[in-house]
C-alpha cells in the first residue's frame, strides 16, 4: 500500500503538489486549489498532534465496517463527506498554503509511524502509524485527483 512514510510515494505526491496551479480546474467538490491545500495542511497538522482530537460518535459506529475500504487499495470516492471543521471556505494564499502543506508533510514524516501510533483521527479513531501513513497518502491523492494532478 502506498504511504506518506515511503520516500518514493512521498516524492511522487510532492511532484503532483508542485504541478498544481492556483487556477487548476476541479473535477468535483467545492474547494478551489488554495482551499484544498489548506484543508490538507490542517488535517495533517492534526495528524502531527497540533490540536486535541476526539472521535465523533458516528465514526465510532461505522468505522469497524469501513476500515477495509479506507485502508484498502481503492482510492477514495469523489464527493466524500468532509467534517465541517476541515472545510476551508475562506480564500487562501496559494503559495503560502502550499508551503504550509509541505511543512506539515515534513513534520509528519520526521515524526514517523512510531510517533503517530495511537493518535486519534476525528472519524476513524485511534490509528496505527502504518494506517496514518496510508490514510494521509490516500487523502492527498484524492484531492490531487480532484484537480487532475
Amino acid at each position: 500500500m502506498p504511504s506518506i512514510f515511503i520516500p518514493s510515494d512521498r516524492d511522487a505526491l510532492a511532484l503532483r503538489v508542485a504541478s498544481l496551479e492556483p487556477d487548476s480546474t476541479r473535477h468535483w467538490g467545492r474547494m478551489n486549489p488554495g482551499q484544498m491545500l489548506a484543508h490538507c495542511a490542517f488535517a495533517l497538522e492534526d495528524a502531527c498532534g497540533a490540536r486535541p482530537v476526539k472521535q465523533v460518535f458516528l465514526g465510532k459506529l461505522v468505522t469497524p465496517f469501513l476500515r477495509k475500504l479506507v485502508f484498502g487499495p481503492k482510492p477514495f470516492r469523489r464527493n466524500s463527506p468532509t467534517d465541517p471543521q476541515y472545510i476551508m471556505a475562506e480564500p487562501q494564499d496559494f503559495e503560502s498554503t502550499r508551503a504550509r502543506l509541505a511543512t506539515a508533510i515534513d513534520r509528519l514524516v520526521q515524526r514517523g509511524p512510531g510517533k503517530t501510533e495511537g493518535l486519534m483521527h476525528p472519524f476513524f479513531g485511534r490509528l496505527t502509524g502504518e494506517q496514518w501513513g496510508i490514510l494521509v497518502y490516500k487523502h492527498l491523492d484524492h484531492h490531487l485527483r480532484q484537480f487532475g494532478v
